[in-house]
């Protein structure tokens, strides 16, 4: 049976990755900071603010919904912002099933200086996006790479956003984002690339998916004070759908950028071989019923 690894996968685009990957008959270990519904930490996106509230979703959950689709679960929690733990998920991981054939890194930073200006926003707290969002992502690549060239195959996916390559509209917390999403997503996006012109003839395959705007559990309890209305996004699946289609079908990746990331004399399969998930999705009609 194949395996994955997915980071950030208590809830919304994790989540939803993890269960497709299951349906399509991977092994899934599991890993976040939340291990049971109801935990409470800081999740504000602004120092101006505090909120502990539980959010929706845990591993707990998630390993269910994977075993209920006939695969292992493996349920390793992490705080991406602590190196240690980040690597001891991993090892823990190879521990148990060996191998990792396909890494999904999706968790990011959660927390205060996401959607706050420059002036206001401390170094520490954008070292933490940088650690979370651009290192642990490193971190678990350089743990996986090795059994991946070992075996001749392997599956690196990296999810990015649009604020790796785009100025927001608006400054932070007026439907904008702060810095440190923007920069450490930035830094993000150049791995797969670079990773690919690396690795390719070892069989290692590197891309970025970009989900767009995702209508997930914390943009609806957390997000609308800054300006964004969880109710205009694409559900997690659809993330979740491309993911699974990906994995699948890699060599396939390369004629979906040619026909729908790069249009133009321009258009290079190279450049961060980036896959924009809400196209591919709608084209490829990945996502019985969705758009509606």
């Amino acid at each position: 049976m194949p395996t994955a690894l997915v980071t950030g996968a208590s809830r919304g685009i994790g989540k939803a990755i993890a269960v497709q990957l299951a349906r399509a008959g991977f092994d899934v270990a599991l890993t976040a900071r939340t291990v049971k519904e109801g935990e409470e930490r800081e999740h504000a996106s602004s120092l101006h603010r505090s909120d502990t509230s539980p959010l929706p979703g845990s591993l707990s959950s998630t390993a269910g919904l994977v075993e209920a689709a006939g695969v292992r679960s493996l349920t390793v929690p992490a705080d991406l912002t602590d190196r240690d733990s980040v690597l001891s998920a991993a090892d823990q991981v190879l521990a148990e099933w060996g191998c990792v054939d396909v890494l999904v890194n999706n968790g990011r930073y959660i927390g205060p200086g996401h959607m706050d200006h420059i002036e206001e926003t401390p170094l520490e707290l954008l070292d933490l996006h940088l650690e979370a969002n651009v290192m642990a992502p490193l971190a678990l690549i350089k743990k996986m790479l090795p059994g991946m060239l070992e075996r001749g195959s392997g599956i690196i996916v990296n999810i990015t956003s649009g604020a790796a390559t785009h100025d927001p509209s608006a400054p932070a917390g007026s439907g904008g984002w702060g810095l440190g999403y923007g920069f450490s997503k930035a830094a993000l996006h150049r791995i797969a690339g670079i990773l690919q012109l690396e690795a390719a003839d070892r069989g290692i395959r590197a891309f970025n998916v970009q989900p767009g705007f995702i209508a997930t559990e914390r943009m609806a309890q957390d997000m609308g004070a800054f300006g964004f209305d969880a109710s205009g996004g694409a559900p997690p699946d659809v993330v979740g759908a491309v993911v699974a289609w990906l994995v699948a079908n890699p060599d396939a990746a390369d004629d979906v950028m040619e026909k729908w990331v790069y249009p133009g004399p321009m258009r290079s399969t190279r450049n961060g071989r980036n896959i924009e998930a809400q196209d591919v999705c709608r084209n490829l009609g990945l996502l019985p019923g969705w758009p509606g």
